[in-house]
């Protein structure tokens, strides 16, 4: 195995936010709306419905700010590198504008609810810029920067962007802002707990059924609801329907402490390899985060690679100490470049959904959470046509890339590596796993420290992709959907919701075993 990179392998946001501690479910309850998903979306739906005086009930899998929101970069901005052009080129200026308008008003709601729930999160306007430092980006700056001041948003272009290396020139959003996630999560929590609304923890949702009322199942309570939200990275209970319409990005991040010179504002690069970079204070201590090495969940990549670049980016052009913190996270890319809010089908009665937040979920799903609101609470949303779940226009145009490098569509095994023969077990050392063939079936088997095996289905209990092994976290992984499971199978990420069955360990061939 290669030597693994610098840091503690866990978020920032996660290591210094604390704990939660909010129950399970473990009963039968009745409220307006039922929430799957403490993420930004979820949270941030529950309480404005919750102030229009609704009863709302949160359901979360695990803990606050554990899931893709507690992995983010923290920006809280509507410049998202290049989206004017891309949307513009893709739908049109009208749509782009709207796009722009939702993510802006985003970044003023999170600022009152921060204000007036006094959250300590860290909240901080600053300035956010596209940069470019070819002469190619260049242009491609210049072009964002006027098409965004054109659709009525705060841009500029500006030669001067303030970071220790050179660089040409960039787009410039001011009045942006930035924020510690989970302590923000966590602050929304707090405010949606009590006065007949509730938030549960470690209460992963086994099933839903939509009706008057609709029902949502955990393994040991159930929430009777006038209307369910779904709120998590890929939906749970649409049949595959968002697997069709998005795709798993999966990016990295590392954190270290700052230069003594203070960065003024977050950044993004045109040029590739993209990198994106935040400084923050938190717990008196200052850090740089760097993130970038992104690709598509479905195409294999050395991990511990993809980290020490970043970690030399860091350093070399931003003068950092050694990496303290190190994550990665998946995102779901919606194929057309738009969100999708609003009820899960077009023939759903009362059953909604919020996804496809394209990397930016701070803004895009808190944007998501207030159309939704508004649409629950009976009132018009300017935004809701653009970001509409059930719109016609859900691929891309012929020969358009999709975002992020393509729209791929994976409704099935992408085509990773057929399972080795049982013989592939021989050479498995600690902390290893592989994917074997044994009679016929496909088993994922893990070798722990000891040397012993274990073995579960390799079978994703989604839609029935073969999982792979993910060293870095040591955990199985989809490379179809983006479910994660953990060495024993139990679900850790959905959209599954049902564990890899245990499976006889196979038998290693005799001989000692690695070391």
């Amino acid at each position: 195995m290669s030597e693994r990179p610098a840091g503690q392998q866990v978020s920032l946001w996660v290591a210094t936010a604390g704990a939660t501690s909010y129950p399970s479910l473990t009963m039968e309850l009745d409220a307006d709306v039922a929430v799957v998903g403490a993420g930004i979306a979820g949270l941030t739906v529950a309480l404005a419905l919750k102030g229009a005086g609704h009863t709302v009930a949160v359901l979360e899998a695990s803990r606050i700010g554990t899931g893709v929101r507690g992995h983010t970069t923290g920006k809280v901005t509507s410049l998202h590198r290049l989206v004017y052009t891309e949307i513009t080129d893709r739908h049109g200026p009208d749509v782009a504008r709207a796009y722009g308008q939702a993510n802006q008003a985003a970044i003023e709601h999170i600022a009152r609810v921060v204000a007036e729930e006094g959250i300590d999160c860290d909240f901080r306007r600053v300035s956010n810029y596209t940069y470019a430092e070819s002469d190619d980006a260049l242009t491609r700056v210049r072009d964002e920067a006027e098409l965004a001041a054109r659709l009525g948003l705060p841009s500029v272009f500006t030669p001067e962007v303030p970071l220790p290396f050179a660089v040409r020139g960039g787009v410039r959003f001011d009045h942006q802002a930035q924020l510690h996630a989970v302590k923000y999560l966590q602050g929304l929590a707090r405010a949606v707990e009590g006065g007949g609304s509730h938030v549960f923890e470690d209460s992963r949702v086994t099933s839903l059924r939509d009706g008057a009322p609709g029902v949502v199942e955990t393994a040991r309570g159930t929430v009777r609801a006038r209307e369910v939200i779904v709120a998590t990275n890929v939906p749970i209970g649409d049949a595959g329907l968002f697997a069709g319409r998005c795709y798993l990005h999966r990016s990295y991040v590392v954190a270290a402490p700052a230069a003594p010179e203070r960065l003024d504002g977050t950044f993004i690069s045109v040029d590739e390899p993209m990198r994106s970079i935040l400084a923050i204070d938190v717990g008196g201590a200052s850090f740089v985060l760097t993130g970038g090495e992104g690709h598509r969940a479905a195409e294999p990549g050395d991990t511990p690679t993809r980290y020490r670049r970043l970690e030399a980016f860091s350093r070399d052009r931003l003068g950092t100490g050694d990496v303290s913190f190190r994550w990665s996270t998946q995102d779901s890319m919606p194929v057309d470049g738009l969100p999708y809010v609003g009820r899960m089908s077009p023939d759903a009665g009362h059953l909604h959904v919020i996804t496809g937040l394209r990397k930016w979920g701070l803004t895009n799903g808190t944007a998501g959470a207030l159309i939704l609101a508004d649409t629950l609470s009976g009132r018009h949303n300017p935004w809701a046509a653009v970001f509409d779940s059930n719109r016609t226009a859900l691929a891309s145009p012929p020969g358009t890339a999709g975002p992020a490098g393509g729209a791929g569509v994976l409704l099935a095994d992408p085509g990773n590596p057929e399972p080795r023969g049982q013989t592939g077990v021989a050479g498995l050392r600690p902390g290893e796993g592989t994917v074997v063939d044994v009679d016929g079936g496909a088993i994922a088997v893990y070798a722990a420290e000891s040397g012993k095996l274990h073995a579960v289905s390799a079978i994703c209990t989604h839609l029935g992709c073969t999982v792979e092994f993910n060293a870095e976290d040591t955990t199985w992984d989809c490379p179809c959907h983006g479910s994660r499971f953990a060495t024993d199978g139990t679900v850790i990420q959905g959209p599954a919701t049902e564990n890899l069955a245990a499976r006889p360990s196979p038998s290693r061939p005799a001989g000692p075993v690695p070391g």
